[in-house]
């Protein structure tokens, strides 16, 4: 079974050999390990993708790093079977190849390169907000959405009434053609988006309006 393990830990020599050795002896095979954030007080976040034996529970791999010196554990979840961890130049490469399906395809690709539930991006409707893209399991959109179009920088949301325990983030762009959108992701129970998954979010999203080729 595939789990994603996201791990602080100090940001030293050695210490991310001594968490692979931790997690090998609990029964992990780590699959890819990425580099979250470097922090200025010294510590760093990292996102591991691993394979556990059915034999092995995901505690282990908890009890195993409470067992090193200044690693702390934010959350271990379930992956999709055969997914490997997504860098943010392919996710480009994925809405650059088609620049008139920009936005659609960013939204495609945010759930795997963030570990994100879902994506969607909105517009401004004649009744408020409306759906332009959605991922798979975005939900629909509920008026308390309207406010996130008046957002102006990528930022953590306030949490939505109808998505009980969903940790929401997001961030707004205007098209090349002057068409202003939001795009926001979630979390089924979190953990929280960190300061630099928000940025990278920003960021990305910026792009994919400046590739964008025609009104959405």
């Amino acid at each position: 079974m595939a789990f994603l393990l996201r791990v602080e830990l100090p940001d030293v020599p050695g210490s991310l050999g001594a968490l692979a050795t931790a997690l090998g002896s609990a029964g992990a095979d780590i699959e890819a390990i990425e580099i979250v954030e470097h922090r200025p007080d010294g510590v760093a976040v990292d996102d591991v993708l691993l394979e556990l034996p059915h034999t092995v529970m995901p505690d282990a791999l908890i009890t195993a790093c409470q067992g090193l010196e200044g690693v702390h554990v934010h959350w271990i979840s379930r992956y999709n079977a055969g997914a490997n961890l997504s860098m943010d130049l392919e996710a480009v490469e994925a809405f650059t190849n088609e620049p008139d399906l920009s936005i659609a395809r960013l939204i495609e690709v945010i759930p795997s390169t963030f570990r994100t539930d879902w994506a969607l991006a909105i517009g401004p409707g004649p009744d408020g907000a409306q759906l332009l893209h959605g991922s798979s399991a975005a939900p629909k959109i509920v008026p308390e959405c309207d406010e996130w179009l008046s957002v102006e920088h990528a930022s953590p949301l306030p949490e939505v009434s109808a998505w009980d325990s969903t940790v929401l983030a997001g961030s707004p762009a205007v098209t090349r053609a002057g068409t202003r959108f939001f795009v926001a992701v979630g979390r089924h129970g979190g953990p929280e988006f960190l300061a630099s998954e928000i940025a990278r979010i920003g960021h990305m999203v910026s792009l994919a309006a400046s590739v964008q080729t025609d009104d959405d």
